[in-house]
């Protein structure tokens, strides 16, 4: 009897494989045979799941978002009470930031993604269609906070949601430099919330 393959959890290790040599080494150098090699299955078994290079780097992109978004959805949930506006921002942030190992691989797949999306019409239409999600949360959270009485009611929650993203964008880069550590990102985050969370 033929053994049944998971197609979903091949995928998945595929998209995994194609993180460690990312995080490793970048992109630019990670051929389809590269990253059969890292998965251990052959070449054939890979392009049956991926035509080409950037069909494997769109579907490991999307992965290490859902990821991402799981990890947030969990940290808000482990909240004591109801989380409120400024729990699911710092969350969010703590998320998006590289705080630890995992976290760490998966910017540095963004990184190599991103720098590949740069040259690349189709990587980089499928790399923008993420951030108005996250600028719209985001916006959405600092509303409610301003509804609440928790943010002054003179900011503009779309022009505050983009400065939000762009400087975790920052510190990110600066992290994964070792220009600031983890916990200095982190407090640099909080700090800012703390400017924003100022009635």
């Amino acid at each position: 009897m033929p053994k049944r393959v998971d197609h979903d959890e091949r995928r998945r290790r595929i998209a995994e494989a194609l993180w460690r040599i990312a995080s490793t080494r970048g992109l630019e150098g990670a051929s389809l045979r590269d990253v059969a090699a890292e998965a251990g299955i052959s070449l054939g078994q890979l392009q049956h799941y991926f035509r080409s290079k950037g069909d494997m780097l769109v579907f490991a992109l999307e992965h290490v978002n859902e990821l991402a978004a799981r990890r947030v959805r969990a940290r808000v949930e482990a909240s004591a009470t109801a989380p409120s506006p400024r729990v699911i921002l710092r969350e969010s942030v703590a998320e998006m930031l590289p705080l630890d190992d995992e976290s760490r691989s998966g910017n540095l797949v963004q990184v190599a993604y991103f720098l590949q999306a740069v040259h690349d019409e189709r990587l980089r239409e499928h790399a923008k269609e993420g951030v108005p999600l996250l600028r719209a949360l985001f916006a959405d959270q600092i509303r409610r906070a301003m509804a609440e009485g928790q943010i002054a009611p003179d900011r503009d929650p779309d022009t505050e949601a983009t400065l939000l993203i762009c400087l975790v964008d920052g510190l990110t880069s600066y992290t994964l430099l070792d220009v600031h550590s983890p916990a200095e990102a982190l407090a640099l985050a909080d700090a800012h919330l703390d400017r924003l969370f100022t009635p």
